[in-house]
């Protein structure tokens, strides 16, 4: 799993990355605000760790702007303000945990495991993804819709299978075309839409729930249960 922590205290940057790195997560750092939109529109990220002293911009905008844009990978707000309006402050717009500075990096590991878990797409193993009545069997390359199975090509599926992992978060068609397809994003591309259309016309057939949802000028969704 793809972590972003943005921490500006390098000390304690590197000390919360290797820890977590050392847990198995992949994870990308930025120093301030600016870097953390950037990389959060490039890449997806099942979790972020948020730190509200950022040397360019309060934490609790960066997060309010990040979850305007579409971002709803769940946040764990680190800070050094112990107030409880501060904490439900945090929490009110848009943090999921709040864990105040010094903290024991156990406890960290902790609650960003639950709120992996929890936010986590069901599945019964990390080659069967089920969302809502979609299910994907990865080893087998087989995805049906109730009873139905779909006719997908190969790229199809693989489309499909990063979106299922990433269900209830927003990909952009820059995430999709150089994290699905491995391409270098270029804006005139219609591949992302011309497949997304196909997709969509035989996932979301007349009669059954739309799943997959377009969000104008900002990507798509898997809406997940």
């Amino acid at each position: 799993m793809r972590i972003l922590l943005v921490e500006d205290e390098l000390e304690i940057q590197t000390f919360v990355k290797q820890s977590l790195m050392g847990a198995g997560y992949e994870i990308h750092t930025a120093e301030d605000g600016k870097a953390a939109a950037l990389l959060a529109a490039k890449h997806v990220y099942q979790g972020l760790i948020v730190d509200l002293g950022l040397p360019d911009q309060d934490g609790i905008d960066l997060i309010l702007q990040l979850r305007r844009s579409g971002v709803t990978s769940p946040v764990l707000i680190l800070s050094a303000r112990r107030s409880v309006d501060d904490r439900v402050k945090g929490l009110e717009l848009g943090g999921d945990d709040y864990l105040t500075k010094p903290f024991a990096i156990a406890e960290l590991l902790a609650r960003m495991r639950n709120l992996l878990r929890r936010n986590a797409p069901q599945a019964e193993d990390s080659n069967r993804l089920r969302v809502r009545d979609l299910e994907l069997d990865v080893l087998r390359r087989r995805a049906t819709r109730g009873d139905e199975v779909l006719n997908l090509s190969p790229q199809e599926f693989v489309l499909l299978e990063y979106l299922c992992r990433n269900a209830g978060r927003v990909v952009s068609r820059s995430m999709l075309v150089t994290e699905v397809w491995g391409m270098r994003f270029q804006p005139d591309t219609n591949v992302v839409d011309v497949h997304i259309y196909r997709l969509r016309g035989k996932i979301d057939t007349e009669g059954r729930e739309p799943l997959i949802k377009t969000l104008r000028g900002i990507g798509y969704v898997l809406q997940g249960s």
